[in-house]
């Protein structure tokens, strides 16, 4: 979803002045957004095995702290 509207907004930037690199721009920031997310999500996972020794979604009932 992230690189479709990686690739919108640079279609329609470039239709626009050829000086201003906008859509490269916040391009460039949705890919670092999404690179955060994964960095979120895999220290979520990695936290997930050193506590239960798993990441079976099955074996994981509930999410207590």
């Amino acid at each position: 979803m992230l690189n479709a509207v990686n690739v919108y907004v640079i279609a329609v930037a470039s239709y626009g002045k050829a000086s201003v690199a906008t859509g490269q721009v916040i391009a460039i920031f949705v890919i670092t957004i999404a690179a955060a997310e994964v960095g979120l999500a895999l220290a979520i996972v990695m936290r997930l095995y050193r506590r239960r020794d798993s990441v079976n979604t099955d074996e994981i009932t509930e999410m207590k702290g």
